[in-house]
């Protein structure tokens, strides 16, 4: 008989928190279909050019709080 979902669970929990982010990450990984093949270049480029936006200084960083506070004014209608 195999191992009840339960079971790989309270197994999991013993492994190192890094362990378990990456056993998380695989099983996620697992569900999703046939990667595009195209998207990793595309992701890739797309991350250089938004560091290079950022080194360039054509872009400014916002702070996560700012942001956060945007978002609930929005949430909030203001």
């Amino acid at each position: 008989m195999g191992t009840s979902t339960i079971e790989l669970f309270k197994l999991a929990l013993n492994l190192s928190e890094r362990d378990r982010a990456a056993l998380a990450g695989l099983l996620i990984e697992s569900l999703e279909g046939k990667p595009d093949e195209g998207l990793e270049t595309a992701w890739k480029a797309e991350v250089e050019q938004r560091v290079s936006d950022l080194d360039s200084g054509k872009v400014e960083p916002v702070p996560w709080e700012e942001v956060r506070a945007m978002l609930l004014r929005k949430e909030n209608g203001q």
